[in-house]
């Protein structure tokens, strides 16, 4: 299988997407927008994921490559091809997909439960989740839900959380990839967002949670080889 990632940080690893990769033994390829004016083609690739990032979606003018990217994201969609949006990523698809994007009133940061909705209870060939799982958040921004899709998860600070579009198209506000290096990253180059906020934890808080990591790399095991089964088998 063919991954291709848009990486949007210069510090940013991809953790348990890596290690998931490298085990299933599947190719992984990336292009940085901000650094990259041309994409491959759609056809070259099975899955496309979306990484974090911290601009913001409705910034095109302090950042144009956005344009591109958005485009690319479309014409990804339009092929019938398999896309994963993850926060920055998940903001991305919300817009092209007829969200809006915009500052949500608490940034969460840090481990936070979310709840996920009747979707999953509908629908079994949903990759596997529990009522109620603490994941981690690093994030300011807030989507809207696109007309045609539907809602996953949602969370005290934050209502949208996730979502689906189709049957190949899924938008995460969280970070399911994150392992100890992903962690120890983020607390270093971003350590100015940890403020006093309702829902943002202290760097303490956060390092002393990694009990909750190997809970993040089975989630984001389980929706990656929900995508696999779903592009080797369709």
């Amino acid at each position: 299988m063919k991954i291709h990632c848009l990486v949007h940080l210069d510090f940013e690893t991809l953790g348990n997407i890596r290690d998931w990769a490298c085990k299933k033994e599947h190719s992984l390829s990336f292009t940085v927008p901000s650094e990259k004016r041309f994409y491959p083609d759609p056809g070259d690739i099975d899955l496309l994921i979306i990484m974090g990032g911290l601009m913001s979606v409705y910034q095109e003018d302090e950042y144009p490559w956005l344009k591109q990217e958005k485009e690319f994201v479309k014409s990804m969609i339009s092929h019938g091809k398999a896309v994963y949006g993850i926060c920055f990523g998940a903001q991305v698809l919300s817009e092209v997909l007829g969200g809006q994007v915009s500052p949500n009133r608490h940034q969460e940061i840090g481990w936070h439960k979310v709840r996920s909705l009747e979707e999953f209870e509908r629908n079994s060939q949903f990759f596997h989740v529990q009522n109620e799982l603490t994941v981690f958040q690093w994030h300011g921004d807030t989507f809207t839900l696109p007309p045609g899709c539907r809602r996953l998860f949602e969370s005290e600070a934050c209502p949208e959380q996730g979502f689906i579009y189709g049957d190949k198209v899924l938008a995460l506000q969280f970070h399911p990839e994150v392992d100890a290096e992903c962690v120890e990253s983020l607390l270093e180059n971003c350590n100015s967002d940890l403020v006093e906020g309702k829902y943002i934890s202290s760097e303490n808080e956060i390092r002393g949670r990694n009990d909750l990591l190997g809970n993040s790399a089975h989630l984001m095991f389980s929706i990656l080889d929900w995508f696999e089964n779903m592009i080797e088998n369709p």
